[in-house]
């Protein structure tokens, strides 16, 4: 399963990931992507479905992450319009969720600017190497709404094009 490629420099696809994202996958549960330019074969990033659940037809996008350089450029928004674009398209998902640590504003701010909608803070959600009980943001995109992601993705990805 491949979300495929945009008209700018960008595929996603599967190679080079760690083995607990290749156990989930060969599980059926994770679907791990590298990021990588279309022009160089530079890999600039990782990303990933995860809690894929068919019966209920969603999933959650994360374990994202991208090279500094890479940050604030198109590389996530083109990254997340391709998964996204999947996941509703193909997968037939009605329910996309991401989740962050609370105290990572970047993270918060770049999923908002995809158009997904904060749900709520899932306290002590999970406890951290250094023994930190972490809360967690949640957010979504669902079905409905997928209609005006794409086309502000679409508008976004077509304003980087034009630079």
């Amino acid at each position: 399963m491949e979300p495929g490629s945009h008209h700018r420099a960008l595929l996603v696809h599967r190679r080079q990931l760690p083995q607990k994202a290749l156990d989930g996958r060969d599980a059926g549960s994770v679907l791990p992507f590298v990021i990588v330019l279309k022009d160089t074969g530079k890999v600039i990033g990782s990303t990933r479905f995860w809690k894929v659940d068919r019966l209920n037809r969603k999933l959650e996008i994360g374990s994202s992450w991208i090279g500094a350089s890479w940050q604030k450029t198109f590389v996530n928004t083109e990254a997340k319009y391709l998964m996204l674009r999947h996941a509703f398209e193909v997968l037939d998902c009605v329910r996309v969720q991401f989740t962050t640590d609370e105290n990572n504003q970047q993270s918060r701010n770049a999923i908002l600017r995809l158009g997904a909608q904060q749900e709520g803070i899932v306290r002590h959600e999970r406890i951290m190497p250094d023994g930190r009980k972490r809360n967690s943001v949640r957010f979504s995109i669902i079905d409905d709404e997928w209609p005006r992601v794409r086309q502000n993705l679409e508008r976004k990805l077509a304003e980087y094009n034009s630079r």
